[in-house]
C-alpha cells in the first residue's frame, strides 16, 4: 500500500448517554468518501480511542470495513499501553481486511528506543500488514528517534510515518536518512514544509469537516507541484491551525462536524465541550477559511 493524499482520522459520534451512534458514524464515513479524501483512519486519537473499550474499538473497525468496503483504504489504530493489547488490535485489523495499521509508542511506559522498536516489531510480526508509524511524543511521552527508525526499518512492512512531534529536525532526519519510510504530515501547521521535503500524504483531523480545503493543499503541492499556490492555501488555512493548537482539539473537530451538518455528538470524559464563545470563534474561523481557500484556489 502507498500513502498518497489526505487520510482522515474519523471522529466517533456519541449519543447523549455517551454510547456510540453507529448510524451517525456511518454518515461521517460516507461524507468523507463523498468528499474524495484518499483514506480513512479508525482508532486514532481524534476518534477518542483512549476512552473506548476494546470491544468498542473492534466494533467500530468492523463497521468501518463494512461501510467503506473497498472504496477507500482503511487504516486501523493499534495504540495501547500493553504490547499484548496492541497485538490484539492488529490481529483483529488483519482479520477484518484492513489495508494497514497505525503503530504508535505505548503511552506512560516510557520505553527506550530499543524497547519501543521491539514493541512495534512484535505488532508487525503478529499482523503482517503495512504499517504507518505514529510519532506523537506530546501524548506518548517519548519521541521516535534515529535508533528506533534504524531498528524498525528492518521490516519491509514499515512503509510510512505520521510525524507529529512538531520538531522540524525529525522531519529532516526522516527525509535524509530514512527515505524508505514515507513521510506523512501529522503536525498541521507544518504541512507545507512536509510537502516541500517530499511528503505525499497528510493525516489531518480537520478534514473531517473541511475535506476539500485540505485536499486542495495536497493537490497544489504534491500533484501540481505549485508551491506558490500552496503557500496561498496554507496562509488561508493557518487561522484554523492556530485555533486547533489552542486546546480542546477533539471538541473543536467535532463541533466543526456539527457545523457541516454531521451529528458528531459530545465527547467522553475527562474532556469537556466547547463553550458558547469558543463555538462562535470557531465558526468564524471556518467561514473565513472556506472563503479564503476558495479565493486562493481560483487564482
Amino acid at each position: 500500500m502507498t500513502f498518497d493524499g489526505i487520510f482522515t482520522p474519523a471522529v466517533t459520534p456519541y449519543n447523549a448517554d455517551g454510547e456510540i451512534n453507529r448510524q451517525h458514524f456511518t454518515e461521517v464515513l460516507e461524507s468523507l468518501i463523498e468528499a474524495r479524501v484518499h483514506g480513512i483512519i479508525i482508532g486514532g486519537s481524534t476518534g477518542e480511542y483512549y476512552s473506548q473499550s476494546a470491544a468498542e474499538r473492534m466494533a467500530l473497525a468492523e463497521l468501518a470495513r463494512d461501510v467503506i468496503g473497498r472504496r477507500l483504504p482503511l487504516i486501523i489504530g493499534t495504540g495501547a499501553t500493553r504490547t499484548e493489547d496492541a497485538v490484539a488490535y492488529a490481529q483483529h485489523a488483519k482479520a477484518i481486511g484492513a489495508d494497514a495499521i497505525l503503530v504508535t509508542s505505548p503511552p506512560y511506559a516510557v520505553p527506550t528506543a530499543k524497547e519501543n522498536a521491539h514493541h512495534a516489531l512484535t505488532i508487525d510480526k503478529a499482523a503482517g500488514l503495512p504499517i504507518m508509524l505514529y510519532n506523537y511524543p506530546g501524548r506518548m511521552g517519548i519521541s521516535m528517534d534515529e535508533e528506533y527508525f534504524a531498528a524498525v526499518s528492518r521490516s519491509p512492512n514499515v512503509v510510512a510515518i505520521k510525524e507529529s512531534s512538531g520538531d522540524i529536525n525529525n522531519l529532516h532526519l526522516l527525509a535524509l536518512k530514512f527515505p524508505n519510510i514515507a513521510l506523512s504530515c501529522g503536525w498541521d501547521d507544518q504541512a507545507l514544509e512536509f510537502f516541500a521535503w517530499g511528503a505525499r500524504s497528510w493525516v489531518c483531523a480537520g478534514s473531517n469537516f473541511l475535506p476539500r480545503e485540505h485536499v486542495a493543499l495536497y493537490e497544489a503541492c504534491v500533484v501540481e507541484k505549485d508551491f506558490s499556490k500552496g503557500r496561498n492555501i496554507m496562509a488561508a488555512m493557518m487561522p484554523l491551525m492556530n485555533f486547533l493548537d489552542g486546546g480542546k482539539f477533539v471538541q473543536s473537530i467535532k463541533y466543526g462536524c456539527e457545523l457541516k451538518g454531521l451529528k458528531a455528538g459530545g465527547i467522553r470524559a475527562p474532556l469537556l465541550p466547547l463553550d458558547a464563545q469558543e463555538k462562535e470563534a470557531l465558526q468564524q474561523v471556518i467561514d473565513d477559511v472556506k472563503r479564503n481557500v476558495a479565493a486562493a484556489t481560483a487564482r
